[in-house]
């Protein structure tokens, strides 16, 4: 009898499996540790920094604050740079064939954005030392020498969650989440830090508050709880988010300063902290909550899953800030531990204002109320936010170069 042969069919692979994995070693841990340890050094400067213009002033370039904004920048751009070296010159070829290649080089795309991040922070010293030199103090944190910063920072700490999940994507489930969720609780407080104008305590009334916050932080809740490997993502990064935000709070009143810049309404004698962090982590279990129940959405059912996401990030986020921004402005708050009066700088003259909800008198003109079509809005840009984070977050997910 002649002998048949028959060809299995591959088995299907679930819509949520991990992707094939490249064939070769895993990444080494030591360069996304390093590149996690930049965006720390970024993180905790700019922190600092702000901190350092609230009490003492527009100072010389050479503040510590500055110095551990550019170290983080300088230690990503090294290990970025030797990592293509790496890959380009001493690598072999399962190594050369997970990375990507630019201009003839290769390296992995986390060690490229970081690249990218370290040359605009560069660039930006310069161009801030001139700005302040000829114009003087900043009237708002987002002036165009900043905004290089600010582009260089989100690429240095972009680049370092994107070479802590290459490594993720292509161990075993489960391992090597611990490195991703520590550096996506950074990636969320410098996206705080830059919204900082708008979630003031007193802004907590606010339509324009809920607005910034609907368009800000689900787009990277809910990337990186789809993007994570491990249980309860979410949740884990907005932890981090608290602690790290909470310490700072913490430590920098610790430290004894004085204003150096006229004029002086508030004479602060020790450094001045930044508000409370906001309670992310409730909405942050509800994201998680619903994402363990639903799997790679697509098309319309990834539509409708961000508008459910999107609701659900302002249902719990809302009445939590609402009336634990009424406790951070009463007298309770007033201690070292949710610092309500110690978020006031020296430009600061202090009066009633400073206990007081801003921009909710209905009898204002420039009243910004809380109203059935602000919320409106500002579900809808929650909904767009969580839609891009599906988006990213499934793209993220798959990354192993």
């Amino acid at each position: 009898m002649p002998a048949v042969n028959v060809e299995l069919a591959p088995e299907p692979r679930a819509a949520n499996a991990p992707p094939p994995q490249l064939h070769g070693s895993v990444p080494a841990f030591w360069p996304g540790f390093l590149l996690a340890l930049a965006a720390s050094s970024i993180t905790i400067g700019i922190i600092w920094d702000i901190s350092w213009h609230e009490t003492i002033g527009r100072d010389t370039f050479w503040t510590p604050a500055h110095m551990a904004i550019y170290l983080g920048g300088a230690l990503g751009g090294c290990v970025g740079g030797w990592l293509a070296i790496q890959y380009t010159f001493l690598a072999g070829p399962a190594e050369r064939a997970a990375s990507v290649r630019v201009f003839g080089a290769r390296a992995p795309l986390g060690a490229w954005v970081a690249i990218w991040g370290a040359v605009a922070m560069i660039t930006s010293g310069p161009f801030d030392n001139w700005w302040h030199n000829a114009y003087g103090l900043d009237v708002k944190i987002i002036s165009p020498p900043h905004t290089v910063l600010g582009l260089g920072m989100f690429g240095m700490v972009f680049g370092a969650l994107l070479l802590v999940l290459t490594r993720q994507n292509r161990l075993p489930e489960g391992e090597g989440g611990g490195l991703f969720v520590y550096v996506g609780g950074l990636f969320v407080v410098m996206a705080s830090v830059f919204v900082l104008e708008y979630i003031f305590p007193n802004q907590q009334h606010s339509a324009m508050f809920y607005k910034v916050c609907a368009l800000t932080f689900p787009l990277r809740l809910v990337s990186l709880g789809r993007a994570g490997r491990i249980s309860w993502p979410v949740t884990r990064v907005a932890a981090v988010y608290l602690l790290i935000s909470c310490l700072m709070t913490w430590i920098l009143p610790l430290f004894p300063a004085q204003p150096k810049l006229a004029p002086i309404f508030n004479p602060v004698t020790h450094m001045v902290a930044l508000p409370f962090p906001l309670l992310l982590i409730y909405p942050a279990l509800a994201i998680d909550l619903t994402l363990r129940h639903t799997g790679e959405a697509m098309g319309w059912r990834r539509v409708a899953l961000a508008v459910v996401l999107g609701a659900i990030f302002l249902a719990f986020f809302l009445p939590v800030q609402w009336f634990f921004s009424i406790f951070l402005l009463s007298p309770l708050a007033d201690n070292w531990f949710f610092a309500g009066d110690r978020i006031w700088g020296y430009g600061s003259s202090l009066g009633a204002w400073t206990t007081q909800f801003w921009h909710t008198d209905p009898s204002n003109a420039k009243a910004d109320l809380l109203t059935l079509p602000a919320l409106a809005v500002a579900w809808a840009l929650a909904a767009i936010a969580s839609w891009l984070g599906l988006l990213l977050g499934g793209w993220m997910r798959k990354v192993q170069r």
